[in-house]
């Protein structure tokens, strides 16, 4: 019965999809889909795609919601599910969430009947969605590495031609570049041997982690042209590094997920000799950076983490900036509110921290 239920559903979804006018868009797979010319329901799934469809303005749209978007009244690792919390707890759930494989609730999607589906979803798991809801299912999947990658250009680009909002999109992409040109421009003119050398620790990535977790060519990083001592030409992104190894690199400034300062602790417990010898700890040259990574990228504390990373390792280059002015404009521009005086609270800040 429940077979032949969605069965049901699905071929009156797609009946309906032949009674308007549509449009045909190539989206972020290069898969080509029919969308209606107007829209006034969707759906999002999978990570990454709501956050867009908020960046762009467009969550009075949204017919139903993830579970796993619902969870973050008090909780701001999700920008824009903190800033939306409240509306987000009256919506329907169509799915589960959680990241890139299949976790939509089909009936539950078709039953809420939206004109469009965006996912974030791999590739496998977009196929699967549009076979089991017959609607138009559109990836605006993006990458979470390096400053902002052109994948979120991209899939940027995309839900605003399906939405008729390109011009949001642009207005986006166009700030994104413009912070990326100013951080480069107050930093381009540094030789590497008047650099100080950095490494960033504790990183959140597909969960948490300790003290070895960190990225080679980190987004944050690499916009100010730091001296990353994790980075290497063989990978880029997360990965674990040895302990001894870290040691050796012995960086001078270090930064630190503020929420995963517990496994810091840890690692600082079962380690000790190690952690004593490093000359940022010795020096008192410790910082937290919050993580950037939940549900795909956090564009907004991507770009925050830009400016704070230039302030503590290039001073006199930031000097005229003020992290609690250029985080209000940044977040209002993605997300329309400033949250920066909340989230310390909510254990997201940036400052120079001691680990005992």
């Amino acid at each position: 019965m429940k077979k032949f239920s969605l069965a049901v559903l699905t071929l009156c979804a797609a009946m309906v999809m032949t009674t308007v006018n549509a449009k045909t868009i190539t989206d972020a797979y290069g898969r080509t889909v029919e969308v209606p010319d107007r829209i006034e329901r969707i759906a999002c799934t999978g990570s990454g795609a709501l956050r867009i469809i908020t960046y762009l303005e467009a969550q009075h749209m949204l017919a139903g919601i993830e579970e796993a978007d619902k969870r973050y009244s008090n909780d701001a690792r999700r920008d824009y599910a903190y800033v939306n919390a409240q509306a987000f707890q009256a919506l329907t759930p169509i799915g589960k969430g959680g990241g890139t494989a299949y976790t939509a609730y089909p009936e539950a999607l078709i039953a809420t009947k939206p004109d469009v589906i965006f996912t974030g979803y791999s590739k496998e798991a977009t196929e699967q969605l549009a076979r089991e809801t017959g609607l138009p299912v559109v990836s605006v999947r993006y990458i979470s590495e390096g400053f902002v990658d052109e994948s979120f250009n991209r899939a940027l680009t995309i839900a605003g031609n399906v939405l008729n909002r390109s011009d949001r999109a642009q207005e986006l992409i166009d700030f994104i570049g413009e912070i990326k040109s100013d951080l480069s421009r107050r930093t381009n003119t540094f030789a590497d041997d008047k650099k100080v050398t950095a490494y960033t620790g504790a990183v959140t990535f597909s969960g948490a982690h300790g003290f070895a977790g960190t990225y080679s060519h980190f987004g944050p990083f690499d916009a100010v042209a730091a001296k990353n001592v994790a980075d290497t030409e063989a990978r880029t992104g997360y990965y674990e590094a040895d302990l001894e190894q870290i040691l050796r690199w012995n960086p001078q400034v270090i930064f630190l997920d503020p929420g995963n300062l517990s496994l810091v602790k840890r690692d600082m417990d079962n380690r000790k000799e190690v952690f004593s010898a490093l000359q940022a700890f010795k020096k008192g040259a410790v910082y937290t950076m919050p993580s950037f990574n939940n549900y795909s990228t956090n564009i907004t504390y991507c770009l925050m983490n830009g400016y704070w990373a230039g302030k503590v390792l290039f001073p006199e280059a930031f000097s005229n900036v003020d992290m609690k002015e250029v985080s209000a404009r940044i977040m209002t521009r993605f997300l329309g509110r400033d949250f920066y005086d909340e989230m310390a609270r909510l254990g997201l800040y940036y400052g120079k921290i001691k680990i005992e």
